[in-house]
């Protein structure tokens, strides 16, 4: 049934336009961003099966809504390990020992925004961007203490450096995973887009480190006694495993990567238990450590407590929004015009930055299941611009989605928009580059 033009699809559009203007001015609101776009894909869904009730196929609008759930339980699982990881080792004070030993190195805050920024880069290619974009945002909130301009700086180099980092692998972005998993894009072959998400990242990174003061961050003074708390290495090694694990799940055992993390969450609760079973908070910890010393029992499930809900529930909002929208048509539709009529390198351009607007996985998946016959290069240019495209919003990624929740308060969407036309500017030199580099991948290949 076609509802781009029934009164239900135009209702579903305004609907979403209306949430996501809320998710927008979150910061003078102080609405909740995940609260809008729960209630529009509520709406929508229950205007769509309302219509589908009445036909040869009342299940059809239910049948949909389980497949879309399906696809945020994976995100939704594969996040929760992720956070509560980030959780226990930010409990553990694993990002405050970072943060005593950058600041004992006398690294200035410019320093500090390039480190980040170059750790985000090679880091989200191995652990997904996500991962990365959240232990190091732990890491500049706690480095940044007290200087909220150096903190929303940074963030936004950290999502554009793990957008750009996940681009060029199978394994650090979702939209790169499906396009691996259908068997356009050999492994090998991703490796390709390395120079132009280096382009990417560095073209933005070198502006905005102009408005980044060479300072040494106050109070560098290093606490010699200062010590991360009892498993906090134990912790990192595990947080290493499970990443590992994850990715040889999906890799040699062909099981969705959510697998492997919740595996791996399993085994920091069993070290957790190991922890409250040896706990001992003696007075001489208290008296050498005071807060910073283990002077409380580690508790996994207070780390899980801990994770940024409005941020998961968001991303329940948007997969189901979008969901919608793509099962009245609209999706469809736009890939149709794009392909159709605009030609595959306009449209893949497009495609990153409509993926800024709506979140580059059902852009992606409208991609693939529209099937639009494109040579190899091209593959790879939507490959990356679904990628990297995200960066030029903070609503645009999966990335910037979480530090918005992590980071509450100094990176928010108008911060990010500051810095839009610099990151623009990567993005389109990034695009050049690919075109110009990679014209050997000529091989025409549908999607699967």
């Amino acid at each position: 049934m076609d509802l781009t033009t029934h009164w239900v699809g135009v209702a579903a559009i305004l609907l979403f336009v209306a949430a996501y203007s809320l998710v927008i001015t979150e910061e003078f609101t102080h609405l909740r961003k995940s609260k809008p776009v729960m209630l529009a894909a509520g709406i929508i869904w229950a205007l769509v099966a309302h219509q589908y009730a009445a036909t040869d196929h009342p299940e059809a609008a239910a049948e949909a809504v389980q497949e879309y759930l399906a696809e945020f339980a994976q995100l939704f699982l594969f996040l929760l390990a992720a956070m509560t990881y980030v959780n226990a080792m930010s409990e553990r004070n694993v990002f405050l020992a970072l943060r005593h030993w950058l600041t004992g190195r006398a690294y200035s805050y410019r320093k500090m925004f390039w480190i980040t920024g170059v750790l985000s880069f090679f880091l989200s290619p191995l652990i997904d961007n996500l991962t990365t974009a959240l232990v190091m945002c732990a890491v500049v909130l706690a480095i940044g203490q007290g200087n909220k301009r150096f903190i929303s700086v940074a963030c936004v180099n950290i999502v554009v450096a793990a957008n750009a980092g996940g681009a060029f692998s199978p394994f650090g972005d979702i939209t790169t995973l499906m396009v691996w998993q259908r068997g356009i894009v050999q492994f090998e072959m991703f490796f390709a887009l390395f120079l132009p998400s280096l382009v990417n990242f560095l073209v933005p990174a070198f502006i905005m480190a102009l408005a980044v003061p060479a300072t040494l961050p106050s109070g560098t003074e290093v606490d010699h006694a200062f010590k991360m708390k009892r498993g906090a290495r134990r912790i990192i090694l595990l947080f290493i495993c499970t990443i590992a694990t994850a990715v040889s799940f999906h890799n040699f055992l062909h099981l969705p990567p959510f697998l492997g993390m919740m595996t791996g969450l399993a085994g920091l609760k069993f070290f957790g238990y190991y922890l409250r079973r040896t706990y001992s908070a003696t007075a001489f910890d208290r008296k050498l450590y005071g807060e910073i010393g283990d002077t409380s029992p580690f508790d996994t499930f207070r780390e899980v407590s801990r994770v940024e809900w409005d941020t998961l529930l968001f991303f329940f909002g948007v997969i189901m929004c979008v969901g919608g929208l793509g099962f009245i048509g609209y999706l469809d539709q736009t890939s149709v015009y794009l392909y159709g009529e605009l030609g595959p390198t306009i449209a893949n351009i497009l495609v990153g930055v409509i993926s800024a607007l709506v979140d580059n996985i059902p852009v992606m998946v409208a991609v693939l299941e529209m099937e639009p016959t494109m040579n190899i290069q091209q593959w790879l240019l939507v490959t990356l611009t679904a990628g990297v495209g995200g960066s030029l919003l903070s609503i645009g990624s999966a990335a910037g989605i979480a530090l918005m929740g992590q980071a509450r308060g100094h990176y928010t969407f108008f911060t990010h928009l500051r810095w839009t036309p610099a990151i623009a500017l990567g993005y389109g030199l990034s695009i050049w580059l690919h075109l110009l580099i990679n014209r050997s991948f000529e091989v025409v290949m549908p999607a699967a």
